[in-house]
């Protein structure tokens, strides 16, 4: 029987935050493999910052912005202003990237189903495609 699934508080220690090579701070709230069908992270994205265009290949994620500004692109749509109370749905393997267009933080839940991990990710930017 997985533990990680029977009723629980899990608390979060923002100490924890670290720089993620897609160009943001990533704050994971929950990502285990006792709970494999989500993860949700808190990302952190700097004034000005544009993420780097990336993929992740299996995975749908949603964002939900819950401070600041900005611009989201998914697979090739036009650039959508995006602000507190957005969702944006991403389908597994649409190339994607979000940019502060605000003068705060923009900060938002990155919502993964499955969970989120890092063999999924794949770069897109400069024409090259590493994971």
């Amino acid at each position: 029987m997985d533990h990680d699934l029977f009723p629980s508080v899990r608390r979060t220690n923002p100490e924890k935050e670290y720089f993620f090579q897609e160009g943001c701070f990533i704050l994971e709230l929950t990502n285990g493999p006792g709970d494999p069908a989500v993860s949700i992270a808190r990302a952190r994205v700097a004034p000005g910052v544009t993420t780097r265009l990336h993929r992740l290949e299996g995975i749908t994620e949603r964002y939900v912005i819950l401070e600041g500004r900005g611009s989201v692109e998914v697979n090739g749509m036009t650039a959508q202003p995006v602000g507190p109370g957005d969702v944006v749905c991403i389908p597994p393997a649409c190339p994607q990237r979000i940019t502060n267009t605000g003068t705060l933080d923009l900060i938002f839940l990155a919502v993964c189903t499955p969970r989120f991990v890092a063999e999924a990710y794949r770069d897109m930017d400069d024409g090259a495609e590493t994971s």
